[in-house]
């Protein structure tokens, strides 16, 4: 296992989208480990290495805010914009008056969360170098480190970006709010863990200068307790539900 990492990122808003709840977007209390892969992916990420994330702290209270924004029903046909560009005719527009609806989302807001994580290989090479380990860990260091990163980083949908990533030494657990030290042990019930994609992050058609992903995927689930504002993923992980 590689050397890991703990930052703490922070942010105004954040939506980890329940799937039970179809339209209506309703976070979960907490992060899901899937997602938080996802937004240090945002910061670096090769074929040759797959993020684990080991626990989760939560510093800040959890508290919801309701809102209801307009947005479009449809998405872009990727068939009409392909047959204008062949000069085949075809509208690729999506018309707002036509298409707009209103959703509400319950989000978070105000989070600060504390996020210790390792990588490892996955054996995949993407170019020569990929399999030196060292030269992954010192690229993230110091991607985080000068807060770059190739897309913004965000908590669970891109609309509610990461404000602030830092990397620490180690996480000072007395600025947990009162309110989550006095949870105790809580039952968070279930959760999703992570999205498996069935291609496992290989192009289908084994080409990565123009690669080919599947869509299909399966989401894997499980039952973590927060333990005065800490969730220690690792005791979770070899008891996940598919």
């Amino acid at each position: 296992m590689s050397k890991g990492f703990r930052i703490i990122a922070e942010g105004d808003y954040a939506l980890f989208t329940r799937p039970e709840m179809k339209l209506e977007r309703v976070s979960y209390d907490v992060p899901p480990p899937g997602a938080l892969e996802g937004m240090l992916k945002s910061v670096y990420w090769k074929p040759a290495i797959r993020y684990v994330i080991d626990k989760i702290v939560v510093f800040n209270p959890i508290n919801f805010v309701n809102i209801r924004r307009n947005e479009v029903k449809d998405k872009v046909s990727l068939q009409n914009v392909k047959s204008q560009m062949n000069n085949k005719g075809g509208d690729p527009c999506i018309y707002i008056s036509e298409e707009r609806t209103q959703r509400a989302s319950m989000l978070l807001k105000n989070v600060r969360y504390g996020i210790e994580f390792h990588f490892e290989m996955t054996g995949i090479r993407s170019d020569n170098d990929d399999e030196d380990e060292k030269k992954h860990y010192n690229i993230i260091k110091r991607r985080i480190e000068k807060g770059q990163y190739f897309r913004t980083p965000c908590f669970g949908c891109a609309e509610f970006p990461v404000k602030k990533l830092t990397l620490v030494e180690d996480f000072d657990l007395s600025e947990i709010d009162k309110s989550i030290i006095e949870m105790g042990d809580h039952d968070l019930g279930f959760m999703s863990y992570r999205v498996n994609f069935e291609d496992k992050g290989l192009p289908l058609n084994g080409n990565w200068d123009s690669p080919k992903f599947s869509d299909k995927a399966t989401t894997a689930y499980y039952r973590p307790h927060i333990v005065n504002g800490v969730i220690d993923v690792r005791n979770y992980r070899e008891v996940k539900k598919c």
